[in-house]
């Protein structure tokens, strides 16, 4: 039913678009054999990888069929919008207008500029963002402590160990004082993404480098990613906190494991757990790679939470379906009762599905602030 369901944008440019234009059968029959291949990468990826997530094939053509897919959903929503332009000046005239063919071209054009534009921003390495949070009772010491925000990196195939380096290049240079990676590190086995997730044991910062797990961790052996994070440098705070110090002044960055746990057998998110012998009075930084339980944190007397997962939406307008399964946040800051919640738009993108469209991917630098 799923692959039935990405078929349709596919089955509407077939009906609608391909059969009225005045080409020969052949040429439309190429095109349609070569769009539905493209419909159906993610069954290839199955069946050729043995995920849906993690294809093991060369990174053109991910990025082929990425295009293809891509503009074959854009080019379906700007012929659903013609039929129903057309449909209310049936209504109005008594007939339906003629479409030149002009028209019909002018929108595959469109549809695939939108497509290569969105991939090429989807598998660029991220521009620097800069944010500030002021903090209630965060200590003086603590004023301009500046910290990276790396989420949903996606290494794979897509995004591979080249990708990977010069995300790490970019992040040293900026020098903050800590790096916090929430989730979502890989696409694949550990036998397959080790060398490009190499460059990762790279990153500097004064107060090391920190992680938690994403629900992709627990699709490729969660077991084995959380010992070779770990081994990279990557302290992951599975439950559990650390506590930061400047002089005698203290902040707590604490960390869950991810949603996907429940009904496993590995640890699921426990908030208790990862504050338990926090000092008190100390603001509290939470890494939890899912948005949606954010009450839950600030009815915790959690400070700032900084989430993940969502790409943001990756097009502008469907982040407003993205939203409704995420408990209404999925790109920026919110205010969530006394805590601040950030949703990064993600430093990479998982390869079934690469395009960006107005919700950027970012290297996120957060700075805090006294308030």
């Amino acid at each position: 039913m799923f692959h039935f369901i990405l078929g349709l944008p596919w089955l509407v440019v077939l009906v609608r678009f391909l059969l009225p234009l005045p080409w020969l059968l052949p040429a439309k029959i190429l095109v349609a054999g070569l769009l539905l291949v493209a419909s159906q990468h993610l069954l290839i990826n199955r069946i050729s990888s043995g995920s849906v997530f993690a294809p093991e094939y060369p990174r053109p053509l991910i990025i082929l069929f990425t295009l293809l897919f891509g503009a074959t959903v854009l080019l379906a929503v700007f012929q659903i919008a013609l039929d129903l332009v057309s449909l209310v000046v049936a209504l109005a005239n008594g007939r339906f207008p003629l479409i030149p063919i002009e028209l019909r071209y002018a929108m595959a054009i469109a549809a695939f500029g939108l497509a290569a534009f969105g991939v090429s921003q989807a598998v660029r390495v991220p521009p620097v963002k800069n944010i500030e949070l002021a903090i209630a009772g965060l200590p003086a010491e603590f004023d301009g402590y500046r910290l990276l925000q790396l989420t949903d990196l996606h290494i794979s195939r897509l995004f591979p160990g080249s990708w990977a380096e010069e995300v790490v290049a970019r992040s040293n240079l900026l020098g903050v004082d800590l790096i916090a990676i929430t989730g979502d590190f890989i696409d694949g086995s550990v036998d397959n993404r080790r060398a490009d997730i190499a460059p990762l044991a790279k990153l500097q910062a004064r107060d090391g480098v920190y992680g938690i797990p994403g629900n992709h961790e627990y699709f490729f052996g969660y077991d084995e990613w959380m010992k070779h994070d770990e081994s990279l440098g990557v302290r992951m705070l599975t439950n559990r906190h650390v506590v930061i110090r400047r002089g005698e002044a203290e902040m707590v960055l604490a960390g869950v494991t991810d949603q996907a746990a429940a009904g496993s057998r590995y640890p699921a998110p426990d908030l208790g757990a990862a504050l338990t012998g926090a000092p008190a009075g100390a603001p509290i930084i939470l890494l939890d790679h899912q948005p949606r339980m954010a009450p839950r944190a600030a009815e915790a007397g959690i400070a700032v939470q900084l989430s993940g997962h969502t790409h943001g939406g990756m097009i502008r307008g469907l982040d407003l379906l993205v939203a409704r399964g995420n408990n209404g946040y999925v790109s920026g800051l919110y205010r969530v009762g006394g805590m601040q919640l950030y949703v990064n738009n993600g430093t990479g993108l998982w390869p079934g599905f690469a395009l960006r469209l107005g919700r950027p991917s970012e290297l996120t630098v957060i700075t805090l602030r006294r308030k």
